[in-house]
């Protein structure tokens, strides 16, 4: 499939694929609640529909695939919506090194997520970067190819790690990537690692109205880390779902769990539960 850059017909009536989503949020309020699937990411790399199937019968709305996605074919892709669309499980948005926003691989990244249906390409990591100069640096890389994302139904995102809030040269990055990138570029929150550095995720959403359209509910605790259950750790979740709804623009939810106790697909299973009861 060839990408083009011009603002044509086929790219108009694909910046209103990712109108469902939008119109069932506003038609009645309902948050999608998904799973980000490096959760279970041994069960996907032995079988990947299977992993979807189990994903799907635990009662997860919709996935986020991370970044060994991008090495699929066109063809591949196809048939993982299909298998989707069979479990009528939505997917919104992938996980993302540079290299798809990169003149070289944006083109792969945008024809994988109109495949996928995804609504947002997020950069999940930034790889080396020094100083000052190469956080704005990212900013303009965000910039330059959500501006090329948008002419095909798509916008771009950033996910934090802890790098992004620990000083640089006396400035949070994850402040400055804010202040300069389009108010269009989803900054999607990791909850975990917001707190694990001391921050306050509740007040991020708060600064940042409108753009945390996704949420990575990944809990935290001192004593357990990122192997705690969601809800077993400092999250205050209430306040955080609250905020989200209210102010942060969310779109939907992904559970993240980095390791547990259990089975990476009975921890998908207890997170789910848990997130139910502490969000209804």
């Amino acid at each position: 499939m060839e990408i083009h850059d011009h603002f044509s017909r086929r790219s108009f009536l694909a910046l209103f694929a990712a109108a469902p989503l939008w119109a069932t949020l506003a038609a009645n309020k309902h948050i999608p609640i998904g799973l980000e699937l490096y959760s279970v990411r041994n069960d996907l790399k032995k079988d990947l529909m299977g992993a979807l199937r189990g994903v799907a019968k635990i009662g997860y709305e919709c996935v986020e695939f991370y970044a060994p996605y991008y090495d699929w074919t066109l063809d591949y892709a196809k048939q993982v919506r299909k298998e989707l669309d069979t479990l009528g499980v939505h997917c919104y948005s992938t996980h993302n090194s540079l290299q798809s926003f990169t003149s070289d691989g944006i083109g792969k990244a945008i024809e994988l997520n109109q495949a996928l249906g995804a609504h947002y390409v997020v950069l999940a990591h930034p790889g080396e970067v020094k100083d000052i100069d190469g956080w704005k640096g990212i900013a303009e890389t965000l910039n330059k190819a959500n501006q090329r994302m948008v002419s095909h139904g798509l916008h771009a995102g950033y996910h934090n790690h802890e790098l992004e809030w620990k000083p640089a040269e006396g400035q949070q990055p994850i402040e400055l990537l804010a202040a300069n990138t389009e108010k269009n570029i989803m900054l999607q929150l990791d909850v975990g690692t917001c707190l694990e550095t001391g921050n306050d995720p509740v007040a991020w959403v708060e600064k940042n109205p409108g753009r945390i359209r996704s949420m990575h509910c990944k809990d935290w605790s001192p004593e357990k880390q990122y192997r705690v259950l969601l809800g077993e750790g400092v999250t205050p979740w209430k306040k955080l779902f609250a905020a989200a709804e209210s102010a942060g623009g969310i779109e939907y939810y992904l559970i993240e769990q980095e390791g547990s106790d259990y089975s990476e697909m009975e921890t998908a299973e207890r997170c789910l539960a848990a997130y139910r009861k502490l969000h209804d």
